[in-house]
């Protein structure tokens, strides 16, 4: 075990560790206190002075966060969040990574699996990084896009269609499932949802447990897309779990790959009242889809107003509406939702 592990050591470190804690900050010029908070948030195991614990790629990358700083890529308000964010996307990535290989020896059955996973990081694990840095750089490419595409770049803040799909059932189901059979469940629904999302021109944010948290820049992209994951789950023949939905518009606040404000609260709010098999939008959303103010929809409950979306280019979207009773939720009193549904026809 033990050789397998320092194999594995060896190649992804570029070498055997050689160096202490001291020696890395000396060849590096980096500060020790600057050095070990970026340590900490990166989520790194802490190692006393005379540990021969590192190697000279980390010398070279304690150097590189000092240029980023230099820069004005690290500055000292920006860097414990980035830090942070790395070093939590990074571990969980790694712990998946590591468990795929590991299953990938045992059902091999051939050999020692031990050393099969050592021999198998050397095989893949090249290749899976030089994957990792093409998908960094598309997401780059998208999330420029997005930026530069808003009246003013570099502002936290744009409008958004925010949706939670939650599933319906989901804590009587897992009771009755292993620990496999739950996560497959899950992560067949969680893979079904970003397929829907991507699709659809949206992309997804997060999974919760039982939920997901998708966002769209088109208002139409993102109703389309709840609308086809309720569908999905209205099927007795598709596995695909019954579903609900909530889905909000309006500023969004985007900051390290997630989304804040009230825009995403009401989305969760309505997610929670809404009922099985069915989609809920705020006013915000049902203006952005019909292209009538809340004022001109009426004031009566359970109208169904049959609204088309009319604007130029959406004609092939077109939703019907249900304004229901007003409902008081966390933090938000006598909100006003609608059930979303596709016209007939």
């Amino acid at each position: 075990m033990t050789g397998a592990v320092d194999a594995v050591e060896r190649f992804l470190l570029e070498g055997t560790p050689s160096l202490t804690r001291d020696q890395v900050l000396e060849q590096s010029g980096v500060d020790e206190e600057v050095a070990e908070e970026l340590w900490r948030w990166l989520g790194f195991p802490q190692a006393d002075h005379d540990d021969v614990a590192f190697t000279p790629l980390d010398v070279a990358s304690l150097r590189q966060a000092v240029e980023l700083v230099e820069l004005g890529v690290l500055t000292e308000d920006r860097q414990a969040a980035l830090v942070r964010t790395w070093g939590r996307s990074f571990a969980r990535l790694a712990e998946w990574q590591t468990t795929l290989l590991a299953d990938v020896a045992l059902e091999e059955g051939v050999g020692d699996p031990v050393a099969r996973v050592a021999e198998l990081a050397e095989e893949v694990l090249p290749r899976v990084e030089a994957l990792q840095a093409y998908v960094w750089r598309r997401h780059l490419v998208s999330a420029a896009g997005r930026l530069l595409a808003v009246d003013t770049p570099g502002s936290p803040a744009a409008p958004l269609a925010v949706v939670f799909v939650d599933i319906v059932g989901y804590t009587s189901r897992s009771k009755s499932l292993d620990e496999a059979g739950l996560v497959g469940w899950l992560e067949g629904f969680e893979s079904v949802c970003t397929d829907i999302a991507v699709e659809h021109g949206g992309r997804v944010i997060k999974n919760i447990g039982d939920e997901v948290l998708l966002v769209a820049d088109d208002p139409a992209a993102a109703a389309a897309a709840a609308l086809a994951m309720v569908e999905r789950g209205a099927d007795e023949d598709d596995p695909f779990p019954q579903v609900r939905a909530g889905m909000a518009y309006g500023e969004v606040v985007s900051r390290l790959g997630d989304v804040f404000g009230p825009t995403v609260n009401i989305a969760a709010r309505l997610t929670s009242v809404a009922r099985p098999g069915t989609v809920l939008v705020d006013r915000g959303a049902y203006e952005a889809l019909s292209g009538r103010t809340d004022d001109e929809a009426g004031t009566e409950a359970d109208e169904d107003d049959g609204v088309g979306d009319p604007r130029p280019g959406t004609d092939d979207r077109p939703y019907r509406f249900r304004r229901v009773r007003r409902t008081s939720v966390k933090g938000y009193s006598r909100l006003q939702p609608w059930v979303l549904r596709r016209a007939a026809g």
